[in-house]
């Protein structure tokens, strides 16, 4: 049964996760099975869930207890549930909460490109797409299309930042994805790569010889300057 706790104070070390750690500290580099992440708003919240990640704490404003957040701490088991009012969550958070609801979670495993690409036909590939906005988007794209996977390069910023997985309503969890260290991994699998770019050797996405292909992968570049000459070169 989850246990209830009334902020008093918002420099309270258990709070931390929600309030005093970057994103790259949640992410924890160092030791990746030791990270966490924020998931923002009761559906998010709840198709994280679904997707089999383990809750280890929620945050949110009273009223919530009661309500739509009710549903939620049923799911969750025993873990703390912080609790007070919109201005002091504001307080804590430096930010209105989408929806009245946060809930610090653990990072489900990562996935390998072998895993992803295994009876998959339709990939997108993210190369040095940095705004976590553009990241949750092109997830719930990618759903909406019924993409297969998606593989994302370092150079990305993480999917499971607290912002893109607000953006991608969730989707995050529903499509399989997992980073990938070189594009070239992907000929291994038998996967005909395709740019997303502007050049004079560009044909129509939808050309025969591309809905031909049994397995294709989309290729998407930065939001400044689109894919590198070396990208392109690999392509």
């Amino acid at each position: 049964m989850a246990r209830i706790i009334e902020i008093t104070a918002i420099d309270k070390p258990e709070l931390i996760m929600f309030a005093g750690l970057t994103e790259p500290q949640l992410r924890n580099r160092l030791e990746p099975e030791q990270g966490l992440f924020i998931a923002e708003s009761p559906k998010v919240i709840e198709l994280a869930l679904s997707g089999g990640c383990k809750p280890l704490a929620l945050l949110m404003e009273r009223k919530h207890i009661t309500g739509q957040g009710s549903v939620i701490i049923a799911k969750c088991g025993d873990i703390p549930v912080y609790t007070g009012d919109r201005e002091i969550l504001a307080q804590l958070t430096g930010y209105k909460l989408t929806r009245g609801i946060l809930c610090a979670m653990h990072r489900p495993p990562s996935r390998t490109v072998e895993m992803i690409c295994n009876g998959a036909r339709r990939l997108a590939v993210l190369d040095g797409i940095t705004d976590a906005m553009n990241v949750g988007a092109i997830f719930r794209c990618a759903a909406a299309l019924n993409i297969d996977g998606v593989l994302v390069a370092d150079s990305c910023c993480d999917p499971l930042c607290r912002r893109s997985v607000r953006v991608s309503m969730g989707t995050i969890f529903q499509v399989p994805w997992a980073h990938i260290s070189s594009i070239c991994q992907l000929r291994e699998q038998n996967f005909k790569l395709a740019a997303l770019a502007l050049s004079d050797m560009a044909i129509d996405i939808e050309a025969p010889e591309l809905l031909a292909e049994q397995r294709l992968a989309l290729v998407f570049g930065t939001e400044g300057y689109g894919l590198s000459d070396s990208t392109l070169a690999r392509c």
